[in-house]
């Protein structure tokens, strides 16, 4: 797709496109994103609620998700312009996409990190409602507790976008050279499926990492969110075995999200800029 290079085009229209990206995939896939940090909790997939409540935490997760993907897109695509229009990272432009995949996911975990923490103690059923959740947060660790885990999760994302991101716009530039004429959406998301697939796998222990950090009791010194010192935690504890937990409904969740996320991406794109 070429719309999103045009420097003509409205930084709202890339709010309004990531946005209705972003709800799309968390209301659609909410019960795989559930069970997924059910199986990494460290209580355990049945007493964090096995396969009740699947959605528990939805809402959470939906008014976080537009904004999240909004301000992610955003970013990405205007730190595009800026390095294409300098001409910087020309000679291999799948550093350009990974460079401003990783400024787009440190803007996006502004929002999305205080998002997770409210919805993964939910969904793991640590509470009723996630207005209590979010109370009992401030009250015990403030503000810094709804950031437990931002930079696990920023090591976790800026690797998983290194991979995804270029692949996705590799696979569509080839599929587009192929055909004569530039990707359609459905086509955007087949690349967007195999490319989320592939980079989910490779960073589930990151993935794992982050669920421990944010789910840990304040005490404990998992909370504490060195990311070496859980991931070794857990080796010891549960092998290899224990660093790839809910690896299958992570791979499934984010190969159909990264299908449904980009494809609805471009296509909201091409639609607002028609």
């Amino acid at each position: 797709m070429s719309v999103e290079l045009n420097p003509n085009v409205p930084l709202r229209n890339f709010l309004l496109a990531g946005g209705i990206a972003g709800m799309a995939v968390d209301a659609g896939l909410f019960p795989l994103d559930t069970l997924k940090t059910r199986l990494q909790s460290p209580d355990g997939f049945v007493r964090s609620g096995g396969f009740r409540g699947v959605y528990s935490g939805l809402g959470t997760a939906v008014l976080g998700s537009a904004p999240t993907a909004a301000l992610f897109f955003c970013t990405y695509e205007n730190t595009k312009r800026i390095l294409k229009h300098n001409g910087i990272f020309t000679v291999w432009e799948p550093v350009v996409h990974m460079t401003s995949a990783a400024f787009g996911e440190v803007a996006a975990c502004m929002i999305r990190v205080p998002v997770e923490v409210v919805k993964q103690r939910r969904q793991a059923g640590f509470h009723s409602s996630s207005v209590h959740i979010l109370r009992s947060i401030l009250r015990s660790e403030g503000i810094a507790g709804l950031y437990r885990g931002y930079t696990t999760t920023v090591l976790r994302e800026i690797p998983f976008s290194f991979i995804q991101f270029p692949l996705w716009e590799g696979m569509k530039s080839f599929w587009s050279e192929k055909q004569g004429r530039p990707v359609s959406a459905w086509q955007s998301s087949i690349c967007g499926a195999l490319s989320g697939g592939i980079a989910a796998a490779v960073t589930t222990p990151l993935d794992v990492a982050k669920t421990r950090i944010m789910l840990a009791d304040s005490a404990s010194i998992e909370a504490g969110g060195k990311l070496v010192l859980v991931l070794r935690s857990i080796y010891f504890a549960q092998g290899i075995k224990g660093l790839f937990a809910g690896i299958v409904p992570r791979v499934l969740w984010i190969s159909i999200g990264g299908a449904i996320f980009l494809g609805v991406y471009d296509k909201a794109l091409t639609t607002l800029n028609a």
